[in-house]
C-alpha cells in the first residue's frame, strides 16, 4: 500500500519531534479526525476502528451527548480542576458513580486524570488505611505506566522493568494456557498460592483485572472472582477490581466482576468514562479514600471538562441500552469472526476465539498442539487489517485485541470480522514484508 504524501511528511515529522517513550506504534496510523466508529486518516481514507483506542472511545467518537457536554462545560468553564474548588460537574459525576458501582453506603469518589494515577492512588490510599504495604498481583497484569502502579503490572514487570518491592505475583488462571497444565485446576491453584501471601499477614490488597486485557485477553473461570473475595474477606484484606479497560458495559453487564457477582471493597474506572478526554475514578470506602488530605494532589484532576463528559458517557450508556447491546452485539461479532476464520480455512493459525460481550481476543498459534504463541503473524496482521481499512492492535504478544465502540453498528462489526479473518490469510500468505513491519515494535 502506498502511503499518501500528506500522512507520510505527518509520520516524518512525528519521529522528529514526539518523544519515542509514548509511542506503542503498529503500523504508520495517523488520523485527523473520527466520528462514531470510524476514524479519518490523513488524506481521506477512512477507517474502522475495532480497538476504540484501547476502549478510551469506547462510545465512539463525537458522540452529540458528549460533544455537547463538552461545549457547555467549556463556555463557561468553572475552573480546571477540583482540588481547591468545588464545582456541581465533579459532584453530580460522583454521585452518579456511587449510584451504579454496587457497595457500602459509606463510600467516596476519587476522580482523576487516568487509569494509572487512579489505580496508584488506590494502592497507596490502601497502604496507609491498613498500615500493611504488600500488595498482590498477578502475571500479565496491567494497572498503569508509571509510579506503584507500574511496579505491580505484570506486562511492565514481564518486559524488563522494575517490579516494585512490595508487590508478589501469583499466576493468573487462564484455562487456554494453565499454569498447572490442566485447565481445571488453574484457580484452585491460583487461589492456594493467594492463601499462603494472605496468611503473612502484611498484605494491604489485592489488585486484579476482572480480565485481563494487555496480558492477552485472558477470560479467569468461574469461581476465581467469587473465590479472590472469599479470601479477602477471610483475611480482612482488601479487594480492588481493575474496570478501566474492561468496565461501563463493555462485557455485557455493566461491571466486569457482575458476572460473578463480587462486590468488590474498590473498583477503579478509566478509558471510557472520559469519552476520548483523560477522566478516571475510583469508589471504595471512606476509610480507605478520605484521607490523609491532600496526599493525591493532580492540578487538573476533577476538571469540569472531563467530569461533564463523564457524565455524559454514563448518561449515553444508560439511555441507548449500551449494556445490553455489547452482550448481543459481542456474541453477533464472536460467531461472525470464528465463521470467516472457518471459511478462509485459516484454524491451523487460530488458537483460540474469545470474548464477553465487546472484549473478544484472537489468539495466534504457530501450532494448534502446542499453543505456542505466533508474535511475528500478530504483527504482519495487525499491519496487513490496517492495509485493508481496520485499526486492531494486539496484546499478550500474539493475541488480536478486538474492542470495538459499544455504539459500533451491526454491518461494520460484519465487515470488520471479514477483514481481519481476511488479514489472517493475507499475512499467512506473505502479503506482508518485513520491511513494512520493521519500523513499528509495538509491545
Amino acid at each position: 500500500m502506498d502511503i499518501p504524501e500528506k500522512l507520510s511528511s505527518l509520520l516524518a515529522r512525528d519521529s522528529q519531534s514526539v518523544a519515542g517513550v509514548e509511542k506503542l506504534r503498529f503500523f504508520p496510523l495517523a488520523v485527523e479526525s473520527g466520528h462514531g466508529s470510524h476514524l479519518i486518516e490523513v488524506g481521506g481514507r477512512k477507517l474502522l476502528d475495532f480497538s476504540s483506542s484501547w476502549t478510551a472511545g469506547g462510545i465512539g467518537y463525537g458522540h452529540p451527548h458528549v460533544v455537547d457536554a463538552i461545549s457547555r462545560a467549556s463556555s463557561n468553564q468553572p475552573g480546571a480542576g477540583g482540588i481547591s474548588a468545588v464545582h456541581p460537574y465533579m459532584v453530580e459525576l460522583a454521585e452518579k458513580l456511587l449510584e451504579i458501582t454496587p457497595g457500602d453506603a459509606d463510600r467516596r469518589v476519587y476522580l482523576g486524570n487516568s487509569g494509572t494515577d487512579a489505580n496508584d492512588v488506590v494502592l497507596r490510599s490502601c497502604q496507609y488505611a491498613t498500615g500493611r504495604n504488600r500488595i498482590i498481583t498477578f502475571s500479565g497484569s496491567y494497572h498503569g505506566g508509571v509510579g506503584l502502579a507500574m511496579g505491580v503490572s505484570g506486562v511492565h514487570v514481564e518486559a524488563g522493568a522494575v517490579a516494585s518491592p512490595v508487590a508478589a505475583f501469583i499466576p493468573f488462571p487462564d484455562p487456554y494456557r494453565p499454569h498447572t497444565g490442566h485447565a481445571d485446576t488453574v484457580v484452585q491453584d491460583s487461589l492456594a498460592r493467594l492463601d499462603t501471601e494472605l496468611a503473612a499477614g502484611d498484605v494491604a490488597c489485592v489488585i486484579v483485572e476482572t480480565i485481563q486485557s494487555d496480558g492477552g485477553i485472558v477470560i479467569p473461570p468461574d469461581g476465581f472472582l467469587s473465590g479472590l473475595r472469599t479470601a479477602c474477606n477471610k483475611y480482612g484484606v482488601i479487594l480492588i477490581c481493575d474496570e478501566v479497560k474492561v468496565g461501563l458495559g463493555r462485557t455485557g453487564l455493566m461491571h466486569a466482576f457482575d458476572h460473578e457477582s463480587v462486590v468488590p471493597d474498590v473498583v477503579t474506572f478509566g478509558k471510557v468514562l472520559g469519552g476520548g478526554l483523560p477522566l478516571s475514578a475510583a469508589v471504595g470506602p471512606t476509610s480507605i479514600l478520605d484521607g490523609p488530605v491532600a496526599s493525591a494532589l493532580l492540578t487538573t484532576a476533577g476538571n469540569p471538562v472531563t467530569a461533564a463528559a463523564g457524565l455524559a458517557v454514563l448518561q449515553v450508556i444508560e439511555s441507548e441500552s449500551l449494556v445490553s447491546k455489547s452482550q448481543v452485539s459481542g456474541q453477533t461479532l464472536l460467531n461472525s469472526l470464528k465463521s470467516h476464520v472457518s471459511r478462509l480455512g485459516v484454524e491451523a493459525s487460530v488458537g483460540d476465539i474469545r470474548g464477553r460481550g465487546l472484549t473478544i481476543g484472537v489468539d495466534l498459534v504457530s501450532d494448534l498442539a502446542t499453543k505456542s504463541r505466533n508474535f511475528d503473524l500478530a504483527k504482519r496482521v495487525a499491519y496487513r487489517a490496517w492495509e485493508l481499512g481496520v485499526v486492531v492492535y494486539y496484546v499478550g504478544g500474539n493475541v488480536l485485541e478486538i474492542t470495538p465502540a459499544l455504539t459500533t453498528q451491526p454491518v461494520d462489526l460484519e465487515v470488520g470480522a471479514e477483514i481481519i479473518a481476511r488479514s489472517i490469510a493475507d499475512a499467512i500468505d506473505g502479503q506482508v514484508t518485513d520491511e513494512q513491519i520493521a519500523p513499528f515494535v509495538g509491545w
